[in-house]
C-alpha cells in the first residue's frame, strides 16, 4: 500500500499529555485503579452563570454562522479585559477569536512564519510549540533553562540565541509545564534585548494569567515597552481560568496586519469558533469576575502541599512556582537510584507500580523532570503521593 501521510507529519509527535491522559483512561477501562496527574484541565466546573449564557444562546436561536474572527459582543469584551486587568488599548480589527488558545497560536505561526524562520521556544516549554513551529514551516530553537535560573530564559540566553534567521519568541508565564512567572524586572532586561531587533515578533502566551500567586502584580512587554507593541501577540482565552476548557474559546490581540493575517487563515480552516461558546465566553470576561477566586486560592493550597510533599519523597527535588497548576519536579536521583534509563522509563514506572500517571519532562525540552498536574482534589493528590512514596520505599 502507498505512504500517503506527508513528510512534514511524519516529522512532529503526538501529544504527550493528551497521550498520558489515554493511557490512564485505557487502564481504567480496564479495570485498573489510575490516578491520573497528566491532563492540564480543571476539576471545577464552568460557573453557573456561564453555563446559563450558553444556555440562553442555543434558546435564542444564536446557533448560525458568526464572523470569522468571533462576534462584535465578545470582541469587545476582550478589548474591555485587555484596557481593565493588562492596561493594553485594542480596537476591534485588532482581535482575533479562535477555537482555543492553541488555535490561536497555529494561526499566528501560519500567518508569519516563512521557510527556514526561526522560532525561539524557552525550555522547559509547553509540549505543542515545537511541533506548531515545524507544521507551519519555522526552525525551532530550543533555549533550555534549568532549575538554579528558576527555569526562565536570561536576557544573555536571548541574546545568543537571536540570529538573522529569527523571527518569532514565545514567552509563557505563568508557564505549563514549571508554574513560573517572569518578574517586571526579569521582562525589563529581555525587552532591552528584543529593542534592537525590530525583526523580531514576540508572542506571550498568557493562558494561566489568572492562576497566579507570585509576590508582584503580573507585568506585561506593551506595558513596560509600548514601542513593541507593533511586533507584540497576546494570547489568551477562557479554558483555564474559567474551567472552560470544552467551550473551546481563545483569542489573540496585536498588531492589525498580522491579525488580519491570522483571520485569513482561519477563514480558510476553521471558519468562526462555536457561537454557543462565544456567548458563554463573553458572559465570562463581562460578568462577575468572584468566581476566579476560589479556584485559584484551591490551586495555590494544592500548590502548597504538593510541592513540600514532593520534597519529601526520596531523589525528588521540587521549585514551588508562581502559578497555573503544574509540579515539575526534578527526578533524576529517584532515577539513578532504581538503574531506570530516563524520564520517560521513570513514567512508566510510576503507572506500573504506583498507578499514578504524571507526564515525562523529555516531550517539554527538560529530560530528567516529570510533571504533575493539580488540577484534581486535594485528597486524590494525597493518594498519590502515597501511592509514589510506597513505590519508592518498597524498591529501594
Amino acid at each position: 500500500m502507498p505512504d500517503y501521510v506527508s513528510s512534514l507529519v511524519k516529522k512532529i509527535k503526538p501529544s504527550a499529555t493528551i497521550a498520558v491522559s489515554m493511557k490512564a483512561a485505557e487502564l481504567r477501562r480496564a479495570g485498573k485503579d489510575v490516578i491520573g496527574l497528566g491532563a492540564g484541565e480543571p476539576d471545577f466546573d464552568t460557573p453557573e452563570h456561564i453555563k446559563q449564557a450558553g444556555i440562553e444562546a442555543i434558546r435564542a436561536g444564536q446557533t448560525k454562522y458568526t464572523a470569522v474572527d468571533g462576534t462584535p459582543e465578545l470582541k469587545q469584551a476582550v478589548i474591555g479585559k485587555f484596557k481593565r486587568e493588562n492596561q493594553l488599548e485594542f480596537e476591534p480589527q485588532q482581535i482575533i477569536v479562535s477555537s482555543g488558545a492553541k488555535h490561536s497560536i497555529f494561526n499566528l505561526m501560519k500567518a508569519v512564519l516563512n521557510p527556514g524562520d526561526e522560532v525561539i521556544i524557552p525550555a522547559p516549554y509547553w509540549v505543542s510549540y515545537p511541533d506548531m513551529t515545524v507544521l507551519t514551516g519555522g526552525e525551532p530553537v530550543i533555549v533550555p533553562t534549568d532549575q538554579s535560573q528558576r527555569f526562565k530564559i536570561s536576557p544573555e540566553q536571548l541574546q545568543k540565541a537571536i540570529t538573522p534567521k529569527t523571527k518569532l519568541l514565545i514567552l509563557n508565564s505563568p508557564s505549563n509545564p514549571t508554574g513560573m512567572a517572569y518578574s517586571q524586572a526579569e521582562l525589563q532586561a529581555l525587552g532591552e534585548v528584543l529593542k534592537a531587533y525590530p525583526q523580531v515578533l514576540i508572542a506571550t502566551d498568557d493562558i494561566y494569567e489568572h492562576i497566579y500567586w507570585g509576590y508582584e502584580p503580573l507585568s506585561n512587554l506593551g506595558v513596560l515597552f509600548p514601542e513593541l507593541m507593533d511586533r507584540l501577540v497576546f494570547i489568551n482565552g477562557v479554558s483555564k481560568a474559567y474551567a472552560m476548557t470544552g467551550w473551546r474559546i481563545g483569542y489573540a490581540a496585536g498588531p492589525q496586519a498580522i491579525v488580519t493575517a491570522m483571520r485569513k487563515i482561519q477563514s480558510q480552516s476553521t471558519s468562526n469558533p462555536c457561537s454557543i461558546s462565544q456567548a458563554a465566553a463573553t458572559a465570562a470576561l463581562n460578568g462577575d469576575q468572584s468566581c476566579l477566586e476560589p479556584m485559584r486560592q484551591a490551586f495555590k493550597q494544592r500548590h502548597d502541599y504538593l510541592i513540600d510533599a514532593l520534597n519529601r519523597l526520596p531523589g525528588f527535588s521540587a521549585l514551588p512556582g508562581d502559578g497555573a497548576f503544574y509540579a515539575f519536579p526534578d527526578v533524576t536521583r529517584a532515577m539513578a537510584s532504581r538503574g531506570i534509563a530516563d524520564d520517560v522509563a521513570f513514567s512508566t514506572w510510576l503507572l506500573e507500580n504506583a498507578g499514578v500517571a504524571v507526564v515525562p519532562g523529555t516531550p517539554f525540552g527538560a529530560p530528567g523532570h516529570v510533571r504533575l498536574s493539580f488540577a484534581i482534589g486535594l485528597d486524590v493528590l494525597q493518594q498519590a503521593i502515597t501511592r509514589i512514596g510506597q513505590a519508592l520505599a518498597n524498591s529501594s
